[in-house]
C-alpha cells in the first residue's frame, strides 16, 4: 500500500515536471517569434526587394517612375514620389536656374537610386540612410539654395504642413532648405506656423519646428536701466525744495525733504521724465 502512494506522487511530480516544461518551450517559441517579427519588420522583404528591383529596372528616365518604386513596402519609405510630383508640378514656375535645378536634381536621385539599391543591405535603416544621404548629396551638387533663395514663394508653396508627418523624405528636404539662408528659413518659417495654428492652433507655440516669437519690448525704463532708488537719488540729487523751505524752518524742512525724497522713489518715471 504505502509503495503504490509513492509511486502515485512519483506520477503526479513527473506530470508537473513535463507540464512545467512544456509550458517554457511554448514561452520559448513564443518569444523567438516575437524577435523573428521584429527582425522582419526591421528588413525589406524578399517579396519587395524583388519588386523594387524589377520596378527599377523598368523605370523610365523621365517622370517620378523611380520614385514610385519605393512607395507601398515593408520599410514604409514614403515621400520620394511625392517631392518628384510637386517640383514637377511647379516647375513653371521657376526660373532658367530653377528649372535646371528641378531637372539635374531629379535624374541624380533617380541615377543613385538604382545603382545604389541592390549595394545595401535589406535592413529598413540602411535604406533609409542611403535615400536621406542621395538627398542631400543631389541637392547640394546642383544647388538647391541658390534655387531656393531666387524662387522663394515658389519653395513656401510647395511646403505642406500635413506632409510633415511623419518623418521622411519630405521632412529631409525642409530641414535641408532651412539651412539655406534667413530670408528662406524665415519665410518657410512663417508658412509653416500658419498652417500650423490652422490645424493645432495655439498647440503651434510647442513645436520646435515653429520659429520663435520674439518677446515684447519692455514696457518699463526701469527694466532697460536697472538701478536702483537708492542709486537714482545718488546720481540724481533731489530739488529739496530749499527756496520755499529754508533751513530756519527745522524739522518742517526735513520732514518735506524727505516727503519729497519718497515720492521720487515711488515714481521715477515721472522724475525721470520732469528732469
Amino acid at each position: 500500500m504505502l509503495i503504490a502512494v509513492l509511486l502515485l506522487v512519483l506520477s503526479v511530480t513527473a506530470r508537473a515536471h513535463g507540464g512545467g516544461g512544456a509550458a517554457a518551450d511554448t514561452a520559448d517559441a513564443h518569444e523567438a517569434h516575437a524577435e523573428k517579427a521584429a527582425s522582419q519588420k526591421g528588413r525589406l522583404s524578399l517579396q519587395n526587394t524583388a519588386e523594387i528591383q524589377h520596378c527599377l529596372v523598368n523605370a523610365g528616365d523621365v517622370g517620378c517612375g523611380v520614385f514610385e518604386c519605393f512607395e507601398n513596402n515593408s520599410c514604409e519609405i514614403r515621400g520620394l514620389q511625392e517631392i518628384c510630383m510637386t517640383f514637377l508640378h511647379n516647375a513653371g514656375k521657376f526660373d532658367s536656374q530653377g528649372k535646371s535645378f528641378i531637372k539635374d536634381a531629379l535624374k541624380c536621385m533617380a541615377h543613385g537610386l538604382r545603382h545604389k539599391f541592390s549595394c545595401i543591405s535589406r535592413k529598413c535603416l540602411a535604406i533609409k540612410d542611403m535615400v536621406f544621404q542621395l538627398q542631400r548629396e543631389c541637392y547640394m551638387k546642383h544647388n538647391l539654395c541658390s534655387a531656393a533663395k531666387d524662387n522663394v514663394n515658389v519653395i513656401v508653396e510647395m511646403i505642406h504642413f500635413q506632409d510633415l508627418f511623419p518623418k521622411g523624405p519630405y521632412v529631409e528636404l525642409v530641414n535641408i532648405l532651412l539651412g539655406c539662408g534667413e530670408e528662406v528659413k524665415e519665410a518657410i518659417g512663417r508658412s509653416v506656423r500658419a498652417q500650423c495654428e490652422q490645424h493645432w492652433g495655439a498647440l503651434c507655440d510647442t513645436l520646435s519646428f515653429c520659429p520663435e516669437r520674439r518677446p515684447a519690448a519692455p514696457s518699463h525704463p526701469e527694466h532697460e536701466h536697472p538701478k536702483g532708488p537708492r542709486q537714482v537719488e545718488k546720481e540724481k540729487p533731489g530739488k529739496g525744495g530749499s527756496g520755499t523751505h529754508p533751513r530756519s524752518r527745522g524739522q518742517g524742512s526735513r520732514r518735506a525733504s524727505l516727503d519729497a525724497a519718497m515720492a521720487e522713489q515711488e515714481e521715477p518715471e515721472t522724475t525721470d521724465i520732469r528732469r
